[in-house]
């Protein structure tokens, strides 16, 4: 694969991104990821449809996104960042409407997917951006920054949704993705700068598939893309049981629920906040061996906890600041891997990276609300949990091929 660069490009003047601009961009999917869950218990009876239907307003999202990166990383790198963040910011907002006046459930899964594809760009590019920009150590340490920062909305997120549902039903979240989406349309008009200053020159079906092609070749990029697709695969479990057991176990209601959702996220942005300040000097390999442990921590406790036959929330929920914990150590620097095995194709890494992610996600949390169902294991913290050891168990794995590779090269 040939990569070519503009003079054009090289002369211009850099004008560098605010971390405020990566930190919005980079919040809009994950925030329309979770902001309803709080809701997801209420829309089974809104819609007169089952657990399993109504989980896959979620789970089509992920598996959307997931595609969908696949092409707009190989897209950014021969066209830039900023032209594919735009248009799909645009989309995301045309999305969202769509969501917000779905008059079947039906129609909001499709709504979710145009919502998702223009979500998405904006979660994908943004490390790709912070690669332009850092060398890769350093570079784990910004994407740290940016996804503390991004954080923020998850977490409160859930809060909203809760607080909105009160209001105005399960549309209440939809409002705020809408007006969220605006904003960030604008805001990326006016200060979302070009970074891409070296494009492929490659284009077309046959151009992706060389570069995906390049970019597979190299086992280490396999190693911290696999990485942070199993260590995130353990979130995405919890995502898909947790509402459900909460609702039907503990019958807490749609604003209680998202107060409680504050711990993952919590622990998420004390992660991030620890990859920030540390990953550039002790070194991405040591913070992916340490984060990907740590969701062990919570898996046990929520064993004993099960075995104890503890009755409280509590229970649930707070085991799941290892969770957030783990993955804002790990994630920043597994991601940085990828994307810095080849520099030229930032944009391809971190689009296959995350669409391994949030393909597995999609697919784990779809699996935990199938076997929560009421055919299944009603309200029993065991799928759950079964399906969260299984993915902490293919993330160190993978750690153990990253090592034995690091020390090779």
């Amino acid at each position: 694969m040939t990569t070519k660069t503009s003079t054009a490009y090289e002369t211009a003047p850099r004008r560098v991104p605010s971390l405020a601009i990566l930190i919005a961009i980079s919040t809009v999917a994950p925030v329309s990821m979770n902001i309803f869950l709080p809701s997801l218990a209420g829309m089974v009876e809104a819609f007169d449809t089952t657990t399993a239907t109504v989980q896959l307003t979620m789970s089509v999202y992920f598996a959307a996104v997931a595609l969908a990166q696949i092409f707009l990383g190989p897209l950014s790198d021969r066209y830039g960042r900023r032209p594919v963040i735009l248009a799909g910011m645009a989309l995301y907002v045309v999305g969202s409407v769509l969501c917000l006046l779905a008059p079947t459930i039906e129609i909001l899964i499709l709504a979710r997917v145009v919502q998702a594809i223009g979500g998405c760009a904006g979660l994908s590019l943004g490390r790709a951006i912070v690669r332009d920009l850092y060398e890769r150590d350093k570079a784990a340490s910004m994407i740290g920054y940016v996804t503390m920062g991004m954080t923020v909305g998850p977490m409160l997120g859930p809060v909203f949704g809760g607080l909105l549902d009160e209001s105005y039903g399960w549309q209440g979240g939809f409002y705020l993705m809408v007006g969220l989406g605006v904003v960030v349309l604008v805001a990326s008009l006016f200060n979302l700068h070009e970074t891409n200053y070296k494009r492929t020159s490659s284009g077309g079906l046959s151009g992706l598939w060389r570069n995906y092609r390049s970019l597979g070749r190299h086992k280490l990029f396999w190693a911290y893309a696999l990485t942070a697709m199993f260590t995130s695969s353990v979130y995405f479990a919890y995502l898909g049981g947790a509402p459900f057991i909460a609702a039907k176990k503990f019958g807490m209601g749609p604003a209680e629920m998202g107060l409680y959702f504050m711990f993952v996220a919590v622990g998420y942005i004390v992660g991030n906040g620890i990859s920030g300040r540390v990953a550039a000097r002790v070194g991405i390999l040591k913070m992916v061996v340490v984060g990907s442990a740590l969701p062990a921590i919570a898996i046990v406790a929520l064993i004993i906890d099960a075995g104890l036959g503890l009755a409280h929330p509590l229970a649930l929920f707070l085991p799941m600041f290892m969770i957030g914990l783990g993955n804002g150590i790990c994630l920043p620097s597994a991601v940085s891997g990828a994307v810095s095995v080849k520099p030229e194709l930032a944009g391809a890494a971190s689009g296959l990276s995350g669409s391994l992610q949030i393909g597995l996600g999609a697919f784990t949390s779809a699996l935990v609300a199938w076997l929560l169902s009421d055919a299944m294991w009603p309200a029993s913290i065991w799928p759950m949990v079964t399906v969260m050891a299984l993915g902490t168990i293919g993330a160190y794995s993978c750690v153990f091929a990253a090592v034995a590779l690091e020390r090779r090269a």
